[in-house]
């Protein structure tokens, strides 16, 4: 069997096109804002390519999954966050490095590299809701709270890739570790070698998934902290039972899949597997075949069979660029709603020839830099990170 990739389309159940519906089931967050913006003029093709070709080696231009294909066309490589981290700082020779990602990647990427080297965001706005959920201030007086009840000593902070600096920094300083969505049991074993609970941000999702999933921990070992609530809407009994304290945060995207769109697409296309991310929502990722990273995703396609039925959950560029690089598989987004990352998709065509051509012309546009203390606690726990077994 072979399939051609076909966009999901408007239809009377179940589709919210862009910024013209909510869903009120789905978490706070999970909106789909905005159309995307039209495809760029072919004349920044031969701009870009131009800018790039003048830098030559000076420039290292770095492509997450989840850019679109306009974007993607020009990155050196293309990975996951901390992939491309990592590639960026094993390029000491490149005098620039652009992200073609989004705010917290960028911040990883001028901690792990050199200091002779500069970062570039193209657009500043690129952000990523579930970094945004976990404000320093907020974290340290929760932190505060566990010092209070006299637990903070049992707890080991760990905090996803997906977070900011200054998170990043917090655990670092409170000799935590920092996680990937591949690597998060084992960030989690090696924190419960060293404490008797994890304090887990910013995804609720991924801890839940690996403590449960993957660890054999009950759900009643977890409890949800909710910044905005007093004490975080917890018990002083219930933080001192708990195994895993969860930071009250999601993706924007992945929070969108539900129970429903596996049913759907089960009853809709029999014999179909189901592979989805761990950022996923618990009862999700319990209906899925498979579950695993971004890259554990890529690696499933490429292996799987010709002629086999899958239905992805993760954004859509992504699940777009794999049903067409693999034609003999029948690949297809899980829900039925189109719903791109839509800070990720603010790094387009035009904001990166603008990125290269003001480097070209000797200006550094849009600079991402982490002031140094920060940038030496979080690489602690990014390092900590590395050196997991």
């Amino acid at each position: 069997m072979t399939s051609t990739w076909t966009e999901p389309g408007n239809t009377a159940t179940a589709l919210l096109l862009l910024g013209r519906g909510t869903d009120p089931a789905s978490e706070r967050g999970v909106d789909c804002p905005g159309e995307l913006p039209a495809p760029s003029d072919p004349d920044l093709v031969a701009r870009a390519t131009a800018a790039k070709a003048a830098l030559g080696d000076r420039v290292f231009v770095l492509g997450h999954h989840y850019q679109r294909d306009e974007v993607i066309q020009f990155a050196d490589v293309t990975g996951d966050s901390f992939k491309l981290a990592r590639e960026a700082a094993a390029r000491p020779e490149a005098e620039f490095i652009v992200f073609c990602g989004v705010h917290f990647m960028a911040e990883s990427a001028d901690i792990l590299t050199g200091p002779d080297q500069r970062v570039v965001l193209p657009d500043l706005a690129a952000g990523c809701s579930m970094a945004d959920m976990a404000v320093l201030g907020q974290v340290e007086a929760a932190w505060d709270e566990f010092t209070d009840l006299g637990i903070v000593g049992d707890v080991v902070p760990v905090t996803y890739m997906n977070s900011s600096a200054d998170i990043k920094g917090f655990v670092g300083r409170n000799n935590g570790v920092v996680c990937t969505s591949s690597n998060a049991e084992r960030a989690l074993t090696w924190a419960f070698e060293r404490g008797q609970k994890v304090f887990f941000l910013p995804d609720q999702h991924l801890g839940r998934n690996t403590a449960v999933r993957e660890m054999g921990f009950d759900l009643d070992d977890c409890v949800l902290y909710d910044p905005h609530k007093p004490h975080g809407g917890l018990t002083p009994e219930q933080l001192r039972d708990a195994k895993m304290i969860l930071w009250r945060g999601h993706c924007s995207v992945h929070g969108r899949f539900t129970i429903d769109s596996v049913r759907e697409v089960r009853e809709r296309v029999p014999g179909v597997r189901v592979l989805v991310h761990p950022e996923c929502k618990h009862e999700v990722v319990r209906a899925a075949d498979e579950v695993g990273s971004t890259e554990y995703i890529i690696k499933a396609l490429e292996a799987a069979p010709a002629g086999s039925a899958w239905a992805i959950g993760t954004e859509l560029n992504l699940v777009r660029r794999m049903a067409l690089a693999h034609p003999d598989k029948q690949i297809m987004f899980l829900d039925r709603t189109v719903c791109y990352c839509s800070t990720m998709n603010r790094i387009d065509l035009p904001h990166l020839v603008w990125a290269l051509e003001e480097l070209v012309a000797g200006r550094v546009p849009n600079q991402i830099t982490v002031d140094a203390d920060t940038a030496k606690h979080a690489r602690s726990a990014l390092d900590q990170m590395l050196a997991l077994p």
